[in-house]
């Protein structure tokens, strides 16, 4: 039961934290009618307060909707929205389709796909970036896998909520794609700390020195973007936190041995970023890695 000519007008959206409260509202504001839960009733009652209609349960969620977006922290906690008890799939909706924006395991991601396809359910994986900011203004951009088919029905649906969207390829493959992507920007972060601090101490300041390497090859959104609108200004207000992209570092290496490879590169990066939990607190913007050594030196 495909219904590619089906509109969706009625958007579930399971997850209304940082990510989810955006998507929530852009949706809205896109003319869609979104019902949303969350864990937490603080939560639901401030997305409610916010003009999103919000519901107690999941399977309330998945009966008065044919698409459901999941917005959530963490791989363990997919399965659980998905498999467990009072999830998706004790609340079976044969042609439903399950978009997972979270930043999740593609073996997982695969699975918990095989498992909604015996049920008569569809998935794609269609991580995000962009942090909340992309999110409330639908600037995010988007790492899709799965059936082109699939991608086409909800195609509407995601344009109303991202700038840019990328089909890198099937099921699971969204997840490699963003799994890469912020391992890419885990390491450019340490690096930029480490290159910033040593230009300062031979006397250059960091502005002028960011100036030069974003006119020449060495620059990256971290230098571009990162450093002027949350870094040099002392901000450290992303959105993002430590946590989450300790997270996803793991994701990487856990992939990175999966696929039984020596990436020496990767797994500096995973643990320089696991030792950064004994100076940098979970709950800080994840932009504070630039920091990673010089707290025990101040």
């Amino acid at each position: 039961m495909r219904g590619n000519s089906r509109m969706f007008k009625r958007i579930g959206l399971i997850g209304l934290g940082n990510m989810g409260r955006g998507m929530a509202l852009t949706l809205k504001r896109q003319g869609f009618e979104v019902v949303g839960t969350d864990v937490a009733i603080t939560t639901r009652e401030a997305l409610s307060k916010e003009g999103i209609s919000v519901r107690e349960t999941i399977g309330e969620v998945v009966a008065e909707c044919d698409i459901v977006l999941l917005s959530l922290p963490t791989a363990a906690i997919v399965e659980d929205v998905v498999t467990g008890s009072g999830g998706i799939l004790a609340n079976v909706k044969p042609g439903l389709l399950v978009v997972d924006t979270s930043t999740s395991h593609p073996e997982t991601t695969r699975r918990l796909a095989e498992n909604l396809r015996r049920a008569g359910m569809r998935m794609l994986d269609a991580p995000v970036s962009g942090g909340p900011k992309g999110a409330i203004t639908g600037t995010m951009a988007m790492v899709i896998g799965g059936a082109k088919e699939d991608l086409a029905e909800a195609e509407p649906v995601l344009a109303a909520m991202t700038a840019k969207r990328v089909h890198v390829g099937e099921i699971g493959a969204g997840h490699v794609a963003k799994i890469a992507n912020n391992l890419f920007a885990a390491a450019h972060l340490l690096i930029a700390g480490e290159v910033t601090r040593m230009a300062e101490k031979a006397g250059v300041p960091t502005e002028q020195l960011l100036q030069g390497i974003n006119a020449g090859s060495g620059r990256s959104f971290i230098t571009e973007h990162s450093y002027p609108t949350w870094i040099m200004n002392g901000k450290f207000d992303s959105g993002f936190t430590m946590k989450l992209m300790r997270k996803d570092v793991r994701l990487s290496q856990e992939l990175i041995s999966a696929l039984a490879m020596d990436l020496p590169m990767a797994a500096k990066v995973a643990e320089l970023w696991a030792l950064s939990a004994q100076s940098i607190a979970d709950e800080e913007d994840f932009n504070r890695i630039v920091e990673l050594g010089t707290r025990d030196q101040a």
